[in-house]
């Protein structure tokens, strides 16, 4: 199963993420999406789960506080991160959440980082520049047990 990882759009769908996400069969958006047209471009590719980021409006019906999902065995939580307060670290994020799989967003930095079986992704910042960062997505591959991440530039 190949699941698109996407987060930070900030209300912006670039051009390069239909390309950079053709073939997903899922897309996990973890927070600051910038409003439900963005949801509804990326429905375009693929179902989408998204959760809300210290950006999007409290109470926006389309987005959730976080999403815990089992898919082929494998447990993924997605959350935006400044729920812990400040900046959200792999540590940090570990601690709170059991999932095998944690994802999520609000640093704008891409991030993979594996802690024994469990891993922490942060795709990046897809939205507007900011900062010197390249925008960024993910691909979250499963194959049985085995998880693989690919950061994807845009």
């Amino acid at each position: 199963m190949v699941i698109g990882l996407i987060s930070d759009t900030h209300g912006l769908v670039r051009p390069e993420i239909f390309s950079a996400l053709s073939g997903v069969e899922l897309i996990l958006h973890a927070g600051d999406v910038g409003g439900a047209p963005v949801i509804d471009e990326l429905r375009a590719i693929a179902p989408v789960y998204a959760v809300c980021g210290n950006t999007d409006p409290p109470g926006d019906p389309s987005l959730r506080a976080s999403v815990d999902l089992d898919l082929e065995g494998v447990s993924v939580h997605v959350s935006h991160g400044h729920e812990l307060g400040g900046s959200p670290t792999p540590e940090r994020l570990l601690a709170r959440y059991t999932a095998d799989v944690i994802v999520y967003g609000h640093t704008h930095k891409p991030l993979v980082e594996r802690a024994g079986p469990r891993l922490v992704v942060n795709p990046g910042a897809a939205g507007p520049r900011r900062f010197t960062l390249q925008p960024s997505v993910a691909w979250l591959t499963l194959t049985g047990a085995q998880v693989d991440v690919k950061i994807l530039w845009l």
